[in-house]
């Protein structure tokens, strides 16, 4: 066989193992998905859950489009048992992807622990900051006209659990945004520390190829 045919060979069982990777990360994201909890002083419909860090890893793990394509599979499956009308998974999968997609390619340069940290904390900030504008011009507009939850129902849900909430910009910034920044946070820091032995399962597999 000639060098050539060995490198395409070589290439296809890689790319084989990443899909194969792939599929096991959404699986994992779609289960972590249904374990959503809510959180102290957040509204109830701002669910908490650790899908993000399956997607996270295999962005840092395969790269960031890989991630994304993480991200779109988990909410794609979660898709039949949607209670927002598709708003949520679609919101879901927009943010998670700027987060992932962030951290992604920016350690994709950076493979140090540095690196990843730095990834981590930039990709928090830009979904942060993302979501405001994001929340308050699209989301919370699509949750009144799709899923029939009018701007007045979700502020009144809202204000119960935190008084600094009495209009639509108070609760971009008193939840979204501390919501997103928490979230970011957590996947983060939990990434940063199982990481490591998870990648080197992943690239024993991809040296058994060679």
């Amino acid at each position: 066989m000639s060098d050539l045919s060995k490198d395409s060979v070589t290439h296809s069982r890689v790319l084989t193992r990443k899909i194969a990777v792939t599929g096991v990360f959404t699986a994992m994201a779609v289960v972590l998905m249904y374990l959503e909890f809510n959180l102290p002083f957040m509204p109830v419909f701002l669910k908490f859950d650790f899908s993000e860090l399956p997607v996270l890893i295999g962005s840092f793990a395969l790269g960031p489009v890989y991630g994304i394509a993480i991200e779109l599979l988990k909410n794609l499956i979660h898709l039949p048992a949607t209670g927002t009308s598709g708003v949520g998974e679609l919101s879901n999968f927009i943010t998670g992807s700027i987060y992932v997609f962030t951290a992604g390619f920016f350690y994709e340069k950076h493979r140090t622990r540095k690196g990843a940290i730095a990834a981590m904390l930039i990709a928090t900030a830009a979904l942060a900051i993302f979501a405001v504008p994001f929340n308050y011009f699209f989301t919370l507009p699509l949750y009144g006209s799709v899923a029939g939850f009018p701007m007045e129902t979700i502020l009144g849900m809202s204000s119960g659990v935190n008084s600094l909430i009495t209009d639509k910009l108070s609760l971009v910034l008193w939840a979204f945004l501390p919501f997103n920044l928490f979230k970011g946070l957590v996947i983060g820091f939990i990434t940063f520390w199982v990481y490591k032995p998870i990648s080197k399962m992943i690239n024993s597999m991809y040296k058994k190829t060679r």
